[in-house]
């Protein structure tokens, strides 16, 4: 039989799932399951979670950014290892990018460490998928903000997205 992905908002229910889904997605930083719960609750019209069946295999937490309401921050793209290889985390910014509530969203920001190949080819496909340059600058630096004990994150920008494409 085959289970088709089923993309959908997540709820409080999903937030131990989520918390499971991201502690097998190294090098993801786990949270809380609080801190999950939280994301699933507060964050779920700008978030997206998918199942394959019973499983949920893939999850992104977004929010817009209060004080730049036209920018939608990517925290966290988790895919299961099972999913991988089908696009996954592009359709699911993809579905997050076209609902209501995401919406007026020009432009969309994650953080990144420079050697998280799979995040930075994601991001690309999605610049290119929207037409829009995509500019990166230190944010949260690895001897100032992390004590030496993480590498620097730095700040991606992606847009104006041209949602016409």
């Amino acid at each position: 039989m085959n289970q088709q992905f089923v993309f959908y908002q997540p709820s409080m229910d999903d937030g131990w799932d989520v918390s499971q889904l991201i502690r097998a997605c190294p090098p993801l930083d786990t949270n809380s399951v609080y801190c999950n719960l939280l994301q699933c609750h507060h964050f779920a019209g700008t978030s997206v979670a998918v199942r394959k069946g019973d499983d949920l295999v893939g999850f992104i937490s977004a929010y817009r950014i209060p004080d730049k309401p036209e920018t939608l921050f990517v925290w966290q793209v988790a895919v299961a290892e099972s999913a991988r290889g089908h696009g996954l985390a592009s359709q699911m910014i993809e579905h997050i990018v076209a609902r209501e509530a995401a919406q007026p969203v020009r432009y969309i920001e994650t953080t990144i460490t420079a050697e998280n190949e799979a995040s930075w080819a994601l991001f690309g496909r999605v610049a290119k998928r929207y037409g829009a340059p995509l500019a990166r600058e230190d944010l949260f630096t690895k001897e100032q903000h992390f004590a030496g004990q993480h590498d620097t994150e730095l700040l991606v920008t992606i847009g104006p997205l041209d949602l016409t494409r």
